[in-house]
């Protein structure tokens, strides 16, 4: 498998991945994560402008996508009931979604993540018991709850090398 940087040009690629997710995440349970839309075609593509959208390849073909950047994350200002490890620049992923049945694709994606940075945030919905075990198999402890823009509790978490 391979990660590289989205392009316009892959755009109708990543928004089939994100309704096939959403169709997933509707049979597991999760259907109140991303609700009304979300992810918006017009927010992707300025995750592909910015340089932060990228592609998992796996022989070739297009088998998952994420949001993956250095920075500073709004939501995460604001932790209830907990505490980040440390307050190092960090890189967060959103948005990573999955389109095949391989297993450790997900992994695969975190894991990459992680080697670019040694400090990486992530959230995720309480009822996305899916990515939660990904998370928790991939060495992220706990830290609290953020919520959303729109209001919105998610579970996050951090991982560190230090």
């Amino acid at each position: 498998m391979q990660i590289t940087k989205a392009t316009m040009a892959d755009l109708d690629t990543i928004m089939a991945i994100y309704e096939h997710a959403k169709a997933f995440m509707v049979v597991t349970g999760n259907g109140g994560q991303w609700a009304d839309g979300y992810p918006q075609r017009e927010l992707i593509a300025a995750g592909i402008t910015k340089g932060h959208c990228y592609l998992c390849l796996d022989d070739g073909e297009t088998v998952a996508t994420f949001y993956f950047a250095v920075e500073q994350e709004p939501t995460y200002q604001h932790l209830d009931g907990g505490e980040w490890l440390n307050d190092l620049p960090y890189g967060v992923l959103h948005r990573i979604a999955v389109r095949s049945n391989k297993k450790g694709i997900a992994t695969y994606c975190l894991e990459w993540c992680f080697a670019q940075t040694g400090n990486m945030r992530i959230d995720t919905h309480e009822n996305n018991a899916p990515m939660r075990r990904v998370i928790d198999k991939n060495g992220y402890q706990y830290c609290g709850i953020i919520y959303v823009r729109d209001g919105t509790p998610r579970m996050a978490f951090q991982k560190t090398a230090s």
